[in-house]
């Protein structure tokens, strides 16, 4: 664990506005850690808002809903802020048609059995919203009893603050949301980690029945699922386990209202809280943001006080750098974060000297020095054996190294060669 600069000033006291409609959304069809969609509509097509244009019959994905209602205009290869390039559909919007969803609502909340939520989670195309996107319906599937639910609502990333005013705004849906999961998977007891920096969230919660808050010290990174189970349970993870394995159910707050909004609302998962914030922001603020949004229109919707060096999607730590601001949100974008030039200079890299920073710093116990080595020698067998799928990617060791290590990449890089 470390302690960071949070730079959360920008934004963690602006309520959450919402972004004009876009006049065009780019909706790639991967956005979720599985297997890409295949579309359900072709160019030419009226497509309503909520309305599902992309699925699978099967495997580990998540369906893609239209975020703005009007006219199919492409299928094509488009920027994605995670992969580089993604095909993508495009809509062209033409005003909205229908925003009322309740025609959707299967039966009442209170008689929802746990596959009943799983199916309504599923058609509505909700993942995990604090960055791995792992689709939530099959989270909500453990195959061993769970007696502990934890929520996320740490957002311990410097600069974000979407959460944060999410907790603020929407506490008593997110309750209602965390009672739709107890209820339905059986689950005794709920505990939220909240960092002690956002006094808020914590007044929201506290006193809710059936609901412990955790106040968690402001350090980075508190968000991660096996720190959060060590800070709030006094367990740890062994290595190669899931929390299911001892019983845990993890989710982010942001994931928790997502299904609140599809059981009550019957509105599926197409827009998010996303904050958008830096030196170059003339006005950081948390805006309520369809999916599929590109980039530049957020930056035109805020203004800039200067040109950006760096746009990334995400925070400082584990967000990843644009080439473009053409870029289109995905349901994992949680900010925007636009970097001037001393902010986004990039230091000269030096050789290791061996001081062990990386390795007190990680928070999962890893030599990233070592895996370092190993992987600019191209040696994953060995990287494997020393634990490098067990890496959160925080950054941590990139920002402990004196010498200014590219760790992370090359750990990054070992990981893909592995799973290969």
């Amino acid at each position: 664990m470390v302690k960071l600069t949070e730079n959360k000033h920008y934004s963690e006291n602006k309520p959450t506005r919402s972004m004009p409609l876009p006049p065009k959304v780019y909706l790639s069809l991967i956005q979720h850690l599985g297997k890409i969609c295949v579309p359900e509509v072709k160019v030419g097509d009226k497509v309503s808002c909520g309305q599902k244009i992309a699925s699978l019959p099967s495997g580990v994905y998540s369906p893609i809903h239209a975020s703005i209602s009007g006219t199919v205009e492409a299928i094509q290869d488009c920027p994605h802020p995670v992969l580089g390039r993604a095909k993508a559909v495009v809509i062209r919007g033409e005003g909205e048609t229908d925003t009322d969803f309740s025609r959707f609502i299967r039966k009442e909340s209170d008689s929802l059995t746990a596959q009943e939520l799983r199916d309504i989670i599923l058609e509505a195309g909700i993942v995990g919203m604090g960055g791995a996107s792992f689709p939530t319906h099959i989270k909500l599937n453990p195959p061993k009893p769970i007696g502990t639910l934890i929520i996320n609502g740490a957002e311990c990333e410097p600069y974000l603050t979407a959460d944060a005013r999410l907790m603020v705004e929407k506490s008593r849906e997110i309750a209602a949301g965390i009672s739709l999961i107890t209820g339905c998977l059986g689950i005794k007891e709920v505990c939220i980690g909240i960092e002690r920096n956002k006094p808020e969230a914590i007044e929201a919660f506290s006193g809710m029945p059936g609901i412990k808050v955790k106040v968690l010290p402001s350090d980075y990174p508190q968000g991660g699922e096996k720190q959060l189970i060590r800070n709030i349970m006094g367990r740890d993870l062994p290595r190669g386990k899931y929390p299911f394995d001892i019983g845990v159910l993890v989710q982010n707050v942001s994931t928790i209202f997502a299904i609140y909004e599809a059981v009550y609302k019957g509105k599926p998962l197409f827009e998010r809280i996303v904050t958008v914030t830096g030196s170059c922001v003339k006005e950081p603020v948390n805006l309520l943001v369809r999916v599929g949004t590109p980039v530049r229109d957020l930056i035109k919707f805020c203004g800039l006080k200067e040109e950006p060096a760096k746009i990334i999607i995400g925070g400082p730590m584990m967000g990843i750098a644009q080439y473009t601001d053409d870029v289109p949100l995905i349901k994992s974008s949680n900010g925007l974060l636009l970097m001037n030039e001393k902010e986004a200079a990039a230091f000269e890299e030096d050789p290791c000297i061996r001081c062990a920073a990386c390795v007190r710093g990680c928070p999962v116990g890893l030599m990233p020095c070592q895996l370092n080595l190993a992987s600019e020698r191209s040696f994953w067998g060995m990287t494997k054996d020393m634990g490098v799928m067990d890496c959160i990617e925080c950054g941590v060791c990139n920002y402990v190294c004196p010498s200014h290590r590219r760790l992370l990449q090359t750990i990054k890089r070992a990981k893909l060669e592995v799973r290969k």
